[in-house]
């Protein structure tokens, strides 16, 4: 298995446009003062990822899918603590794909 000189380079490209997309963020955001509902705006950012990566699979999961992201909502609502939400999510659909086979 030979490694593809493409895919190498796609993936550089990537990692290359990402760093940017956040420099930038971070230099435009050193330069100007946020208005506070554009900050309000911005505090649900991570909510907003959160439920993107949660969709699909509450589209096409099955019931430990559905249970899991009944847990994920519900940690979210209650910590506000995104990292704690997602591990939740997590660690509940790995042990309801056990439990149900």
């Amino acid at each position: 298995m030979g490694i593809d000189v493409r895919t190498i380079a796609t993936i550089c490209a990537m990692a290359a446009v990402t760093y940017a997309t956040r420099i930038f963020g971070y230099w435009m955001a050193d330069r100007r003062s946020l208005s506070p509902r554009l900050r309000r705006l911005l505090e649900h950012v991570p909510g907003t990822v959160l439920i993107s990566i949660v969709a699909p699979a509450a589209a096409r999961g099955g019931v430990a899918e559905a249970i899991a992201i009944a847990a994920t909502a519900v940690t979210a609502l209650r910590s506000k603590n995104l990292l704690l939400s997602m591990a939740v999510g997590v660690v509940t659909v790995w042990v309801m794909r056990v439990v149900l086979g």
